[in-house]
């Protein structure tokens, strides 16, 4: 029971050092990343797509975007882990897009 207890309040800790952070769940910073989760399960979701059906403008897009909003949370105050995570992913998904894009552009 002790050790339940102990548990239960550095959880509560915790739970409160999270909700008071300058990129926690009472602002933007922390909104605005969880949406742009939609934008890697649709990446995601695209994967199977074929070649000629992904869009090169828009892979480049999310590929760019991507790496210039990771390298961009890096240099905020406070750094904001969540927005690095996703724009990473969205800049890898866009990346293996393009190059497979490229590769059917180049074999037709």
């Amino acid at each position: 029971k002790v050790l339940l207890t102990f548990f239960l309040m550095a959880a509560a800790v915790r739970l409160k050092q999270f909700w008071n952070h300058p990129a926690g769940p009472k602002t933007i910073h922390f909104w605005a990343p969880a949406w742009k989760w939609a934008l890697v399960l649709a990446g995601l979701a695209d994967l199977n797509r074929p070649a000629e059906d992904v869009s090169l403008p828009q892979s480049t897009a999310l590929a760019a975007t991507g790496i210039i909003w990771a390298r961009y949370s890096t240099q905020i105050i406070p750094v904001n882990y969540n927005l690095l995570a996703v724009n990473i992913f969205v800049g890898i998904t866009g990346i293996f897009q393009l190059q497979k894009k490229l590769r059917w552009m180049n074999k037709s």
